[in-house]
């Protein structure tokens, strides 16, 4: 079986998500990467072949999306030059993890894919959302990669079709412990707005993430950290909690270690609103800035005793979600093939009818104009 997988490249956790699945696709055949975005900050190490730009999310300092950025960035041209490039019809089997640019692609050329990821779980009713809906967010999650069958990962089972998160290896072989300290990741912050408000509190020690440092250096009761997936993931699993955005991969990792976690959605992304409304169940704290209550809020939230921490998601492996994955995307390319041929089938059969002739109804006065037209069915099998 040959295999693309589209991974999206705006932020952090797709790459890392694609990682652990890579290995385990390739048990089901050949695997090709499209990378598509440009706004990773670690370093992929992915076997990629087909490279896009495709659709990229920036940030401002302060906490939302820098729009002018993004406006700028676009190409038109460039990305319908992508879609028409790609060879989608030259695969059994479209992994997408909210790519636009392979969605359009199997749109295009009539393929069947499958989104698979966290963002394919907002196809379903189910999944938390706050109490204030999005009309823009809902339809850009459920329409910026479409695909013929969603399989979504989430911290819960919400619908049949949402399968437990993807939890890097070496955080599943991990002992946790508390250290002391706080993880912090807030990529829509700089760290100098980060670190203004946590050197008051000098009687908690911090960890602080960002791709603003170059190299390790410690200020007052601060740590700095370059962005590195190994030094971030060590912070984390000896941490006291973590304070982190409203993502996806970095709270499920925190969850699984057991970790008190502090939300902070970044503005203009209701995906992050979502996932926060579904982490407070978890116990997570969710506030929507860094202001003047930030020390306070972070200091009394990491002050409270937890005597026993819960883990979740134990029961689960990487190896059994993609192959409950691959059990589920294979008999819906089934499902999906039969029914073409079916349709096919019956345009056929159309075709060969003996069409009456316009004297039919005559009789009545009428002229018949009812003539079927000859059309072609897309062929979508592999």
């Amino acid at each position: 079986m040959k295999i693309l997988y589209s991974v999206q490249a705006t932020g952090n956790g797709h790459i890392s998500r694609a990682s652990e699945i890579l290995p385990l696709l390739q048990k089901y055949g050949e695997v090709d990467i499209l990378l598509s975005g440009n706004n990773a900050n670690l370093p992929v190490q992915l076997p990629v072949k087909y490279r896009s730009k495709g659709l990229s999310l920036f940030y401002q300092s302060g906490g939302g999306l820098n729009y002018f950025k993004m406006l700028k960035q676009l190409n038109p041209f460039r990305i319908w030059a992508d879609i028409k490039n790609l060879p989608v019809e030259s695969y059994d089997l479209i992994i997408n993890d909210f790519d636009f640019i392979t969605a359009m692609a199997c749109k295009l050329k009539g393929k069947f894919s499958v989104q698979f990821g966290h963002q394919a779980s907002f196809n379903y009713e189910e999944t938390p959302r706050p109490q204030s809906k999005s009309m823009i967010g809902e339809w850009v999650l459920r329409n910026f990669a479409t695909a013929k069958l969603n399989i979504g990962l989430h911290f819960k089972p919400y619908h049949r079709n949402i399968l437990p998160p993807i939890i890097k290896e070496h955080i599943r072989q991990a002992h946790p412990s508390n250290q002391g300290h706080i993880t912090i990741y807030l990529a829509q912050f700089s760290h100098e707005e980060i670190y203004k408000q946590v050197k008051s509190l000098t009687h908690l020690k911090f960890h602080i993430f960002s791709s603003g440092i170059k190299e390790k250096k410690t200020q007052l009761n601060c740590q700095f950290f370059p962005l590195g997936k190994e030094c971030f993931s060590h912070s984390m699993i000896h941490a006291k909690g973590i304070i982190t955005g409203g993502g996806f991969e970095t709270p499920a990792e925190a969850l699984y270690l057991g970790k008190r976690i502090l939300v902070i959605p970044i503005k203009g992304q209701y995906e992050q609103k979502c996932n926060a409304e579904a982490l407070r169940e978890f116990g997570a704290e969710v506030i929507d800035e860094i202001d003047i209550h930030f020390g306070a809020t972070v200091d009394r939230f990491f002050h409270e005793a937890v005597v026993i921490a819960h883990r979740y998601f134990q029961d689960s492996s990487n190896e059994g979600i993609v192959d409950q994955f691959m059990t589920i995307a294979i008999q819906g390319l089934k499902s999906h093939t039969l029914q073409a041929l079916r349709h096919q089938k019956n345009q056929m059969s159309n075709l060969h009818q003996e069409t009456p002739l316009p004297e039919a109804t005559a009789f009545e006065g009428l002229m018949n104009t009812n003539f079927p037209s000859a059309s072609s069915a897309i062929n979508i099998m592999p």
